[in-house]
């Protein structure tokens, strides 16, 4: 993911932004290219770097295929709870 900082955008970029605070925003270019203008808050940032790692990723990804599963009861009674 790439930051980019705008200290002054254009008026059009500012309404667009506007926009984006209270929906997300398609922008659509003529050559039929589609972007998405999103607010984000800081979750949403730690969501997108978590996907963004490819390790985090696979290793989540194996443990969701994992079939070896201990019940509650179980693990209640080998710790004792």
């Amino acid at each position: 993911m790439k930051t980019i900082d705008l200290p002054s955008p254009s008026k059009e970029t500012a309404g667009l932004l506007d926009q984006a605070r209270d929906e997300d925003v398609v922008v659509r270019l003529a050559d039929g290219s589609e972007f998405m203008l999103v607010a984000i808050d800081d979750f949403d940032l730690e969501l997108a770097r978590t996907r963004a790692n490819p390790k985090l990723m696979k290793l989540l990804d194996d443990r969701a295929r994992q079939t070896n599963l201990v019940p509650l009861d179980e693990v209640k009674r080998r710790f004792g709870a």
